[in-house]
């Protein structure tokens, strides 16, 4: 009898050893993104320039912004080489999912559904979501005034801003655009009434391109986070540490100063967009 019960320990023993190895969270199993990088000494950031002044392509064809300047900061941080590859922005979850890039720094928004298939450290920008127009409409005061029947309204595809819209615009026609450049070229030519995006790039677009103007009430508020494979959370205490250091920082403050406070860069952007 003794002998029976010994062989039932052992065999409910392996059992559950069997169904808690296979629940292990993958923060405990494999090789983190800091292991990974530190041993290849090189990082993986994944992109998706056309959003100013976060990600975008200069007239030499080198990766400039905001972004850009903080994925190279954690490169600088970890000793390591970077490497920037570019992705439409509704691609970059998958590529990081199946390993072709270490880490997302492209102006994503932090959000529940996105956290179920990649993790985030701490925001390190807070946008807001708003209503780009033509200056010859002189009737829109607040965003609400866009959503009827008969309006056509711009997102781009992937982001935050076109699921807020799809979700909040009831009366008015949403249409999809692939970057906000080509969005805002099609509301001037009169295809669209207006274009829904982060606050940072409409403003810069309209000072610049002019013939357009920015409705100033917001429709939602972000928090923007870096991403990378879901529960490394060896990765995510690292980027937080980094983070609290390098944010409010004299390289951050150069950086945030030069790519949302001067307009000086934006003349060797490469801006040749053509409407969709």
């Amino acid at each position: 009898m003794k002998k029976v019960f010994v062989l039932l320990i052992i065999v409910l023993s392996v059992i559950l050893t069997a169904c808690g190895g296979s629940g292990t969270d993958s923060s405990d199993s494999g090789t983190s993104t800091i292991e990974k990088v530190k041993k290849n000494k090189k990082i993986v950031i994944g992109t998706a320039p056309g959003y100013a002044p976060f990600e975008m392509v200069d007239l030499k064809g080198k990766y400039v912004g905001y972004d850009i300047d903080t994925a190279k900061a954690i490169g600088k941080a970890l000793g390591v080489k970077v490497e920037f590859k570019e992705y439409a922005f509704d691609g970059l979850i998958a590529a990081l999912q199946v390993g072709e890039i270490d880490m997302i720094v492209s102006g994503m928004t932090i959000t529940g559904p996105r956290a179920l298939s990649v993790s985030f450290a701490n925001p390190y920008y807070k946008t807001k979501q708003v209503a780009l127009v033509p200056s010859s409409d002189t009737t829109t005061k607040k965003w609400t005034d866009l959503d009827k029947k008969g309006k056509k309204i711009a997102t781009v595809i992937g982001t935050t801003g076109q699921l807020i819209t799809k979700n909040t615009f009831k009366h008015a026609e949403i249409k999809d655009y692939k970057e906000m450049p080509a969005a805002a070229l099609a509301m001037i030519s009169g295809q669209i009434d207006g274009v829904v995006y982060d606050e940072s790039s409409v403003r810069i677009w309209s000072k610049e391109n002019g013939k357009s103007r920015v409705i100033d009430n917001q429709i939602s508020a972000e928090n923007l986070g870096i991403a990378i494979k879901h529960n490394d959370l060896k990765t995510v205490q690292w980027l937080n540490s980094f983070l609290y250091s390098y944010l409010d920082g004299p390289d951050e403050l150069k950086s945030r100063k030069y790519w949302f406070e001067s307009d000086e860069w934006y003349a060797n952007i490469n801006n040749k967009v053509e409407a969709e």
